[in-house]
């Protein structure tokens, strides 16, 4: 399968327009607001700009997010709740800015916002009620119970679904028209395992995997497993922790050691305890569960042991485009962005793109059209039973005090 690279479209001083419902209350009249504002800078990779066979006069999409704005009281809140309900916010506001920049070719786009309240019920609702008819494109709902519930709606009108933040796996779903943003843990470990598979001697190297087996640690640790098991060309080891692998450390072997679990409890003296192994002259490479990335530990000892971790995102700083996107932010919200408005960014512009380039054909365009978001990178394969699944994951070393792309 060719992947085209993609260049930055050029921006017109031409002024477009957004229809936006906000329904935040469902009911058979939704209020309307038409807005109009300058265009944020956008990322150097985008869609191709060749014309479609047929363009949309105007563009549908639904945005589905749980704002729960009917039930939040943020002086008795919890904070999880609160969190919940800023997700959604910032996620809207950075996809409404993607929609903004895609709109900069001249198309036109109906935005429909509903508040889904995290309820299937008031997602039926919305069902009910004709609120999604129309729809060019589905986004969320972004938990992976909504996406289940709103499946054989999406497949008996065939109109495409976008899983926007749930890295659960695509089958969970057996949806066709279901497009999967986050890598799932399949694709975290089969990226681990090649990697390793092409830069260690199996001759020399021993594969070992901490799994301490608690349900989520097993999460990680069985496609891991799986894969060795296939690739069974290393010597392939599992410990419950550090402290049972010592006493079978072989001294002149190279040790790349996989550790499964992200609670911190078991993560900071699974570190401490290889340091000390490392200190004896033993030579380890660790690779780390994906959620690391989030949470706070020793950099000296993460440098230390050359630690690698996967990760479906990284947000580069340098880059004028992050740059531009955080003013306009800062300036269109009196907020600095979040993660889930950087996302919400990329998705909106990027399917904003395909959806004005390609028109009603965009699905035709999705595996073939190679995105480097703000955020987010997209390159989509195709499944007949899966639907879209992206497959751009990054691998990030440790060093210099930074995470750096490994691959």
């Amino acid at each position: 399968m060719t992947l085209a690279q993609n260049h930055q479209p050029q921006l017109s001083g031409n002024k477009y327009w957004i229809l936006v419902f906000m329904v935040l209350v469902l009911s058979a009249c939704s209020p309307k607001i038409r807005t109009e504002s300058k265009k944020p800078e956008v990322p150097k990779e985008a869609p191709k700009t060749t014309k479609p066979a047929v363009r949309f006069e105007q563009a549908s999409i639904s945005l589905l997010v749980p704002f729960r704005l009917n039930e939040i009281k943020l002086k008795s809140a919890t904070k999880a709740e609160v969190e919940k309900a800023a997700l959604a916010i910032d996620f809207y506001q950075g996809f409404k800015l993607g929609i903004d920049s895609a709109a900069a070719s001249g198309q036109n786009f109906k935005l429909k916002v509903y508040d889904t309240r995290d309820d299937n019920t008031q997602i039926g609702t919305l069902i009910d009620n004709g609120g999604l008819l129309g729809s060019s494109l589905i986004v969320g709902p972004v938990f992976p119970d909504g996406l289940k519930y709103i499946t054989n709606y999406s497949i008996s009108r065939n109109i495409p679904v976008v899983n926007p933040l749930s890295a659960a796996h695509p089958g969970e779903f057996a949806n066709p028209n279901l497009i999967s943003i986050v890598n799932n843990v399949d694709q975290h470990a089969e990226k681990i395992g090649s990697y390793i598979s092409k830069n260690y001697n199996p001759a020399t190297t021993v594969v070992v995997l901490i799994n301490p087996k608690g349900s989520s640690d097993e999460v990680m640790a069985k496609p891991l497993r799986a894969y060795f098991m296939q690739h069974n060309k290393f010597n392939f080891q599992e410990y419950a922790s550090v402290f049972t692998m010592e006493p079978k450390i072989i001294k002149d072997r190279q040790y790349v050691v996989i550790v499964s679990a992200s609670d911190r409890k078991f993560v900071v003296p699974t570190l401490d305890k290889l340091m000390k192994i490392k200190k004896t002259g033993l030579n380890i490479s660790l690779f780390g569960h994906p959620d690391w990335v989030k949470q706070n530990y020793n950099t000296e000892q993460l440098q230390t042991l050359n630690t690698v971790v996967t990760s479906s995102y990284k947000i580069d700083y340098t880059r004028s485009e992050v740059n531009a996107f955080i003013r306009k932010y800062r300036s269109s919200f009196n907020f600095e962005p979040g993660e889930y408005a950087f996302k919400g960014f990329d998705i909106g512009f990027y399917f904003g793109k395909l959806l004005s380039i390609y028109g009603a054909d965009y699905l035709n365009y999705l595996s073939k059209e190679r995105y480097k978001g703000l955020h987010n990178s997209f390159r989509f394969i195709h499944d007949d039973k899966l639907g879209y699944i992206n497959t751009s994951l990054m691998l990030l070393k440790y060093k210099n005090f930074a995470l750096n792309i490994v691959e």
